[in-house]
């Protein structure tokens, strides 16, 4: 892997700073307040700069640039140096605009890819049912055909940020009789259909924090056919290709919470001493920056097999074990550098970042669990990675 910057990304790395110079937003654009017009006007503009959504063709709402490793490493370093998002972590942007780019119709692509990537639309993932979490191909909600629409029953559970999203796409059992690996499509549903009841989920992070969970009821809830992404009963197919990206984008941005991290060290102090004077505090920094590192070097190798349109192979399948372990980590560091003041939360008077590390941590060891849990995702590096013998399946009783 070539890494040297010549005059042209040095010019590119100029330019980046400049706009973000100009453009810095005051403040971060969550997921908690839904829909933000300020947030739809940050995000757009950096579509017209390039800086997000680059390599997206302009008929869908990108910025239409060809791939290129190193202004990709140039824009994150850049954004991660001025503490300013690129983009927006998001389960529409991470997942479903690469699943519609590989799977989807030229009209579902020009429909939804653009307002997707500028946050004008918020979508929540239907994959999760009481009954069918690690197991997700024995999920139950039906889709019955009813002339030219489904009709949607049963239960989606751990649906993140379903109360403030517009969209959801879900998987849905189209043939009953089919196999448990068939027969699954694949939708784009509207969340103010008629028949979905939400209920939120409480966890034990509270109310700190903006990732919501929340459980699904749907009853006789209609969409159209035309809403299937791919065809119909070939849904696991699909929902495995935005798993993919699911994980990958668990990959993002460790060095960019590191950076946060040493910031809080240098701010924080212990008996008057800057944390960061700490021998103990900076070991455990500097091997979280070892690993932070190593998660930014291994996310170059995924890009560059993207970009050859070749598979990682073994590579792609430890991401999510690795960089969901590396940020609770660091959340745990944070903590622990603020003392008692790291058990705060929810806007008290003392306390950091409006609650950032608390919620961080707590939300990480949430992902240990979520999208694959590390037990699970263990099994597939060992089977389908290092080709080991599967675990053994439980006697029939």
């Amino acid at each position: 892997m070539d890494l040297e910057f010549d005059a042209r990304y040095d010019a590119f790395r100029r330019e980046v700073r400049d706009f973000l110079a100009e453009h810095r937003p005051r403040r971060a654009f969550g997921l908690a307040e839904g829909r933000n017009e300020d947030r739809v006007a940050w995000l757009s503009l950096q579509i017209e700069h390039g800086y997000w959504a680059r390599t997206i063709p302009k008929e869908y709402g990108g910025y239409g640039a060809e791939p290129d490793l190193l202004e990709t490493v140039i824009m994150d370093e850049e954004f991660n140096k001025a503490g300013v998002p690129r983009g927006m972590m998001a389960q529409g942007p991470s997942m479903l605009v690469p699943t519609l780019l590989s799977h989807g119709s030229e009209e579902q692509r020009r429909r939804w890819i653009g307002p997707t990537m500028r946050g004008e639309v918020i979508w929540c993932q239907g994959y999760s049912e009481p009954g069918s979490g690690s197991d997700l191909a024995s999920l139950q909600t039906s889709a019955t055909g009813d002339g030219e629409d489904f009709l949607i029953n049963g239960q989606k559970i751990w649906t993140s940020t379903a109360d403030k999203a517009q969209m959801c796409f879900i998987l849905v059992r189209t043939e009953p009789e089919a196999r448990k690996h068939e027969g699954i499509s694949y939708l784009l549903l509207p969340m103010d259909t008629p028949g979905i009841e939400i209920q939120p989920l409480r966890t034990m992070s509270g109310s700190i924090g903006e990732n919501s969970f929340n459980q699904v009821f749907f009853t006789d809830v209609r969409v159209p056919k035309a809403n299937v992404v791919g065809k119909r009963g070939e849904g696991w197919k699909i929902a495995n290709t935005t798993l993919k990206h699911e994980r990958s984008s668990l990959n993002a941005n460790a060095e960019g919470t590191w950076m946060r991290l040493a910031r809080l060290m240098q701010k924080e102090t212990i008996a008057g001493v800057p944390a960061m004077a700490s021998p103990i505090y900076r070991d455990r920094l500097m091997r979280l920056h070892a690993r932070a590192l190593s998660m930014k070097h291994h996310g170059m190798r995924m890009l560059t097999c993207n970009l050859r349109g070749e598979s990682p192979g073994v590579a792609g399948l430890i991401v999510k074990l690795q960089n969901c372990q590396l940020n609770f980590d660091m959340a745990a560091l944070a903590i622990d550098v603020m003392g008692e003041l790291g058990a705060l939360y929810d806007h008290t008077k003392y306390e950091r970042e409006h609650g950032y590390w608390q919620a961080h941590s707590i939300f990480s060891l949430g992902l240990i669990i979520g999208g694959g849990t590390a037990q699970i995702q263990k099994n597939i590096i060992a089977e389908r990675g290092l080709g080991l013998p599967r675990e053994p399946k439980p006697a029939a009783t």
